[in-house]
């Protein structure tokens, strides 16, 4: 497990196959409690070929010195990405 915020990825490997492909990350808050949000792809064994880009966001908890994951939610497509965009800015603006 990561010791700092910075070491947290989403890599993950099997066989000499990256299974999960971490592509960019954003860290969206740091503490004892910190929030990411990672860019990926999945490998797709049936078609060996990575997947469409997507997008999750991941609580981490620091507890003994790592962090450890406690809730994601994974972003099922680039179109819902946007509406997630869409309803952000609107209610952002609507504070204004």
């Amino acid at each position: 497990m990561a010791e700092t915020v910075d070491e947290i990825t989403i890599d993950y490997s099997e066989d000499g196959i990256d299974l999960v492909k971490q592509l960019d990350k954003q860290v969206l808050t740091k503490g004892a409690w910190s929030t990411i949000i990672f860019k990926y792809q999945d490998w797709d064994k049936r078609k060996e070929e990575y997947s469409q880009t997507r997008y999750t966001i991941r609580r981490y908890q620091k507890r003994n010195g790592e962090y450890m994951q406690k809730s994601k939610f994974n972003i099922s497509s680039k179109e819902q990405a946007g509406k997630i965009i869409e309803a952000l800015q609107k209610w952002t603006a609507e504070e204004d």
